[in-house]
């Protein structure tokens, strides 16, 4: 066994064991509270890339949107990114993300950044989701309020965005809930009225919605969700256009988990060859069991005609993430997973989970797939900082096929309970194996974040590439400014800042001046009684939030199988 150490920037974080070898396995502790708190001042990070702010003041007017106020309005705060670039011009971004966000979901609506230069500057537009984006009955966007903004490029250059647009408590009387697609022609600047895939009152609520353009047919995209009932069954839905959004097929289920099983997080991704693999995780909540969420998927071969039975990915053993001094939580999208494809048909997905530390935190995990999604690689952890709680990670690929993921962690966090520092890492890869991580943002402080069930900056954030360069989009504080607690900024990633990277480095072994980190396979720990409470805790957590109603943390589990 030889010694060795993380290394970001100009400090050292705590020693862990590896085997030497062609790949450094790490030795991961399960102790600990995973908190990233210090007793001293963190150091700084190594200097990053530039940020460019994509989101501004809030352009909606006090009562815009019609209804009562329930729950705390966060004007100016922006959450929730996703962004698209151009395939005849990838120096073209549009990102989208929610506009003034409520305590008790959803946002007063949803803006559009578009960028010519690349992310370095933006223009805001708006589709008329809501009221306060103009919606009204005449033109279907007549909805208090909007959320799950998603954004996706033709290869004709029409962006097509979707969203959930609602009104009323999640299937409360009088409550309604409506899945819309608009779609640009002019490359973002103006949005036509929006398409209604499907529109549900108090019986059912359609949620978690993602768009996907096929990269290689103008006239096809793909749209899902989830469709959940009074009795939390939530089947995933799906709906088409072939003629490239002048019309979209009745929507369907395509995958129905069962009674008292949901999806959630549903996303399709297209492979080389044209096979659709839609992921989406499955949460279990039947009586009498331990409440679960899994990492799965289905396929189809015939552009989303007929779809395969389900395989599975992964357990998911995220806990979730919060505040190690104050307790309080960091709404993460824990259960949720990113999902991606790369040009030699590949598949990629992260998503958080604490089996690397038996169920202390979580970290960031990562399996690869090359047979289309039928089978996949053990997880591994890519994130450096082992000992923090890392979060809400997101993946994309390059077209030379090398891998970029995104994700939030506590490494610099301090033991001051009225702070809570975060920083967003960059993590890249060619092979899946040797990681090289770079500095995109941070610290900021999390605990001024808009509250919803937790801390909350989205359940998602968004990753794109132009050429080389990785471009995150996302969300983050602005500390100390509760009149403007968030914004949406891109970032864009060179290739330069590779050498202020995160470092494992056995003594064995020389890294030439080369920062990188050898992707830690996850041991196979045994389940506890602890650990499978706090499972069962982060799944009903997921189950509740999405309802609207507080989580069921002291929720018992039965005993571990």
């Amino acid at each position: 066994m030889h010694a060795g150490r993380f290394r970001v920037g100009n400090f050292a974080l705590m020693p862990r064991r590896c085997v030497a070898a062609l790949a450094c396995t790490l030795m991961l502790a399960a102790g600990g509270g995973g908190g990233g708190s210090s007793e001293g001042a963190p150091s700084p990070p190594p200097p990053g890339d530039p940020q460019f702010r994509a989101s501004g003041a809030s352009p909606f007017a006090a009562g815009c949107d019609g209804a009562p106020a329930v729950g705390a309005l966060y004007v100016n705060a922006e959450v929730e990114s996703m962004v698209a670039a151009d395939p005849r011009n990838a120096q073209h971004l549009v990102g989208v993300w929610q506009q003034d966000r409520w305590s008790t979901g959803g946002a007063r609506g949803l803006l559009t950044g578009v960028s010519l230069d690349g992310g370095q500057t933006w223009s805001t537009r708006m589709a008329a989701f809501s009221r306060c984006t103009g919606g009204n009955a005449a033109n279907n966007g007549d909805y208090p309020r909007a959320t799950d903004p998603w954004v996706s490029f033709a290869p004709d250059g029409t962006v097509y965005q979707i969203a959930l647009s609602f009104s009323g408590a999640v299937l409360a009387g009088g409550s309604a809930s409506a899945i819309l697609v608009s779609r640009s022609t002019d490359g973002g600047t103006t949005w036509s009225v929006p398409a209604v895939l499907i529109r549900d009152g108090a019986q059912a609520f359609n949620d978690k919605d993602a768009i996907t353009a096929d990269p290689a047919d103008a006239r096809l995209v793909y749209a899902v969700w989830d469709r959940l009932d009074a009795d939390t069954h939530g089947p995933t839905y799906f709906s088409r256009t072939a003629d490239a959004g002048l019309s979209w097929e009745p929507p369907r289920a395509i995958y129905d988990p069962g009674p008292g099983q949901q999806t959630i997080n549903n996303q399709i991704v297209v492979l080389p060859n044209g096979t659709l693999v839609n992921f989406f995780t499955q949460l279990n909540a039947l009586p009498k069991q331990p409440a679960s969420a899994r990492l799965m998927l289905v396929r189809s071969l015939d552009k989303g005609v007929t779809w395969s039975a389900p395989i599975l990915l992964s357990p998911s053993l995220a806990i979730g993430a919060h505040d190690p001094e104050t307790g309080r939580a960091i709404r993460d999208g824990a259960a949720l997973g990113s999902f991606a494809a790369g040009p030699r048909g590949e598949l990629v997905a992260v998503w958080q989970d604490s089996r690397f530390t038996s169920g202390q935190h979580d970290g960031i995990a990562h399996s690869r797939s090359t047979d289309g999604g039928l089978t996949w690689s053990a997880p591994v952890q890519i994130n450096s900082a082992s000992a923090a709680q890392a979060f809400l990670p997101t993946v994309t690929v390059r077209s030379d096929g090398a891998i970029g993921v995104t994700y939030y962690d506590l490494r610099n966090n301090t033991a001051d309970p009225a702070t809570l520092p975060t920083d967003i890492w960059l993590t890249r890869a060619t092979d899946s194996v040797t990681w090289r991580e770079t500095h995109v943002s941070g610290p900021f402080d999390l605990a001024i974040a808009p509250d919803d069930n937790g801390l909350f900056v989205g359940d998602y954030q968004a990753l794109t590439s132009i050429g080389t360069l990785f471009v995150p989009f996302y969300a983050q504080t602005n500390s100390g400014d509760l009149a403007n607690r968030t914004d949406i900024f891109a970032t864009r990633a060179t290739a330069a800042a590779a050498a202020g990277a995160a470092t494992f480095v056995p003594e064995t072994e020389t890294a030439m001046g080369e920062t990188r980190l050898r992707a830690a396979q996850a041991p196979a720990p045994a389940m506890t009684r602890e650990w499978q409470q706090k499972l069962h805790d982060s799944a009903l957590r997921t189950i509740d939030r999405r309802l609207g109603r507080a989580p069921r943390i002291d929720a018992a589990a039965p005993p571990t199988r």
